[in-house]
């Protein structure tokens, strides 16, 4: 069964921008937006962290009755509140790509150039390492852009120095999702676990009583494996027991926490690097509760681990339907979810993929929480994880959709149905 729509690439793909900022600072008007976009942590750990002040106003706001143009038109000032916040706090680290996305300063990662492409790349000046990624068969070469050249005019140098190679920035991937709780916590795991271990690619998990299954972490990122309010969610709406009952209830979990404490965390680099460890592994089912734009080198590994047998599950964000698709959820090797309320309706905020192929809760629901509470979450980063469990335990796609419920009436928009509908913690 096919389950996707064509996947953009080339020049098509190139030409759209893609809003990643979170729903939620829209509702805020300008002067708020500046004051809680204060913090100067990393971005998997200030996003969440914004949006727990403002989750209240998104219940109530009529959010509903926007149109999808006015949605659209607040969250494209959002973004660019978000994106200006962000290089002004971190512009040491973070620079804005050839298509105005957000990207790890002076990197270019390239892939499939020749001897002689890299040779002119270095009397260009361009530093040239090179990066072998375990579990996907894949080398990286990491461009470092010369002192005193911004990114968006070295990816042009770089495609004419070697037309033939593959370049791109190291984009950055953003929580599609708010979680309440303290930013950090105590590490959950720090054991082994063996094969058939459910993936999460986030920020790092902290230590709950709903992880009752072993927990294996490892950090791609400065600082990391750091516990985070986002990770820790997401991990327990996949295999929490108790208080918060996941999806796959006590399933072992293998975590890559890609954002540690960089502020510049959360890179395609990094994520490629954590889908090359987890195929190594083993893991059958990975979740990306992230979103981000295009990028040549994920979507090419993505295909590299599902040949591998990895399966990724991915939120598809919440920048409204009106948004352009967003990544990874939008890339044909990658099972797209989107969110549902308490009353079965798609979220308002809910982002508009290529594709969808299934919704779960995403709002109305209660996950775990960094200091062992557990509290409300909001965003498809929470249906994400629902999908993704189910999907471990059932073991395909087919056996999958023999649970998928049918929206009500003949509303379109939530792929082949509901998964994990009652899947709530709200006891």
């Amino acid at each position: 069964m096919d389950y996707h729509a064509p996947e953009r690439t080339g020049d098509d793909a190139m030409k759209l921008t893609r809003p990643w900022m979170i729903a939620g600072l829209m509702l805020i008007a300008p002067g708020a937006q500046a004051q809680l976009l204060g913090g100067s942590g990393p971005v998997g750990q200030v996003v969440p962290d914004v949006l727990n002040r403002v989750d209240g106003l998104v219940e109530g706001s009529g959010l509903e009755r926007l149109s999808p143009a006015r949605l659209a038109d607040r969250l494209a000032s959002a973004r660019a509140t978000r994106v200006g916040d962000l290089l002004r706090r971190h512009g040491d680290r973070v620079e804005l790509d050839d298509r105005r996305e957000p990207a790890r300063r002076g990197v270019i990662l390239l892939t499939g150039a020749d001897a002689a492409s890299l040779d002119a790349l270095k009397a260009a000046g361009f530093g040239v390492d090179n990066e072998a990624v375990d579990g996907l068969d894949l080398t990286i070469v990491r461009l470092q852009v010369p002192q005193g050249r911004n990114l968006a005019r070295a990816l042009k140098d770089v495609r004419r120095i070697a037309p033939r190679a593959q370049a791109s920035a190291d984009n950055l991937y953003f929580p599609g999702g708010s979680a309440n709780g303290a930013a950090a916590g105590i590490l959950a795991g720090g054991g082994t676990v063996g094969p058939g271990a459910a993936g999460l690619i986030d920020g790092g998990v902290a230590r709950h009583p709903a992880l009752t299954g072993p927990v294996e972490q490892r950090g791609f990122a400065r600082g990391a494996p750091r516990a985070s309010a986002h990770g820790t969610a997401v991990a327990s709406l996949i295999s929490g027991t108790g208080s918060v009952r996941g999806a796959a209830p006590g399933a072992p979990l293998l975590v890559a926490d890609v954002y540690g404490d960089d502020p510049a965390g959360g890179g395609a680099f990094a994520i490629v690097r954590a889908l090359g460890w987890m195929a190594a592994r083993g893991v059958p089912v990975v979740t990306v509760s992230l979103v981000g734009p295009d990028n040549p080198l994920l979507a090419g590994a993505i295909r590299l681990a599902r040949d591998k047998g990895v399966m990724v599950v991915a939120a598809v964000g919440n920048d409204g339907p009106a948004a352009p698709p967003a990544y990874p959820a939008s890339y044909t090797d990658v099972v797209a979810v989107t969110g549902i309320d308490g009353r079965g309706r798609l979220l308002p905020e809910a982002g508009c993929a290529a594709h969808v192929d299934f919704a779960a809760p995403g709002a109305d629901l209660n996950a775990a929480r960094s200091d062992g509470g557990k509290g409300a979450v909001r965003g498809t980063s929470f249906a994400a994880p629902l999908v993704a469990g189910r999907l471990l335990m059932r073991g395909s796609l087919n056996a999958l959709l023999a649970e998928a419920e049918a929206p009500k009436g003949k509303a379109r928009g939530f792929g082949k149905g509901i998964i994990c509908a009652t899947c709530r913690n709200n006891d």
